[in-house]
């Protein structure tokens, strides 16, 4: 038998530590269809729970029983899934219908930028813009950009299902646990999920209502200017900025181009940049950092890597969800004293971590 302190042991627990590594993500990849809406649901949960407790402090819903505010919470998030799946599809119609306009109104103002420095002089100007504008085909861009929304609808469909399936059994998940393991076993595992519960729970539910407040925002300023499919991108805004540092980049980035592509007029779009950005600023910067402040225990280094790991693995819906996910794992390798080391690198306060260790 190998000693605790013997080197190859060291070594053997490592290998097959690696090997295990692979072996998850190799099995996060091939079941990315059937894993990515039990993931969703299983996030959403924290949510709508954290929802449902908020109701209970509110003066007259508070008196409904607790299995009546769940519902009332869980009917209002299918309501928002069907909305949301109806502008996504509605919207991708329009944008392919209206794609030819586009195209027309940026080679134009390409047209006059250029003429504007005299280069119109040049003979096969115009056939070097159709030659380079040619090449790129929005049509076929678009088609593979949105062709992926029946997909996404799908996906949401399992997630409302296995959503409204948890809701419903997670009043017994702790008499399961009672019953399926030992005393011990059990205390500790309910000292994980109450972690979990707490930290993932505040933190989402707060970063969606101050998500709701940067979409409406963002919808009041593209509508203000006139912008084609305003709610469209107001949502996409609202969902794109639960990525850390990149999500508001690329929620700003997509209207503004499409406000290029509709006006033609780098003014406009400019103006329509600024107002975006500042809206972002302030919900970044004072909002956000108020109301969530220091709920989920990650170095910055880490939370980028956790968007590169999952992004890779699941694309942007795997970049939404990464924050989450690695919390949730972090909180589990801190409460088993041969994983605590883990959790110690992936922290930004270590205290902590040390701290819901000795909770156990």
């Amino acid at each position: 038998m190998l000693e605790k302190t013997d080197p190859l042991r060291a070594f053997i627990t490592l290998v097959l530590a690696v090997i295990l590594t692979v072996l998850i993500g190799w099995i996060l990849v091939v079941g990315r269809s059937v894993l990515m809406p039990i993931f969703i649901a299983v996030i959403s949960v924290y949510v709508l729970l954290t929802a449902s407790e908020a109701l209970g402090r509110l003066p007259v819903l508070g008196r409904l029983p607790e299995w009546m505010r769940r519902g009332l919470v869980l009917a209002i998030f299918v309501l928002a899934l069907v909305m949301l799946a109806s502008v996504m599809v509605g919207t991708a119609e329009q944008v392919i219908a209206r794609l030819p306009v586009y195209q027309k109104n940026l080679t134009d103002m390409l047209t006059g930028i250029l003429s504007q420095f005299d280069i119109e002089e040049i003979p096969n100007l115009s056939t070097l813009i159709e030659t380079l504008w040619g090449r790129i085909n929005l049509q076929r861009l678009a088609a593979v950009g949105l062709g992926s929304v029946g997909s996404l609808a799908g996906i949401i469909f399992m997630a409302v299902v296995y959503s409204t399936f948890l809701m419903a059994e997670r009043g017994g998940f702790a008499r399961k646990i009672a019953a399926a393991l030992p005393r011990d076993r059990a205390s500790q595992t309910h000292t994980i999920v109450r972690d979990i519960n707490r930290s993932i729970g505040e933190y989402l539910a707060v970063k969606t209502f101050v998500n709701i407040i940067l979409g409406l925002l963002s919808f009041v300023v593209l509508k203000l200017f006139g912008v084609d499919f305003a709610l469209f991108w107001a949502v996409l805004i609202g969902l794109l900025n639960y990525i850390p540092y990149v999500g508001s980049l690329m929620g700003v980035m997509f209207p503004v181009l499409l406000t290029l592509a509709q006006y033609g007029s780098l003014q406009t779009t400019l103006l329509v940049a600024v107002l975006l950005t500042s809206a972002q600023m302030w919900v970044g910067n004072a909002l956000e950092p108020r109301m969530i402040g220091r709920r989920i225990n990650m170095s910055p280094f880490v939370v980028l890597v956790s968007l590169a790991v999952w992004s890779s693995l699941w694309g942007i819906p795997g970049a939404i969800l990464a924050i989450p996910l690695t919390s949730i794992i972090a909180i589990i390798m801190a409460n088993f004293e041969s994983t605590r080391p883990i959790a110690l690198l992936l922290a930004d306060d270590v205290q902590a971590v040390f701290r819901n260790g000795d909770d156990e």
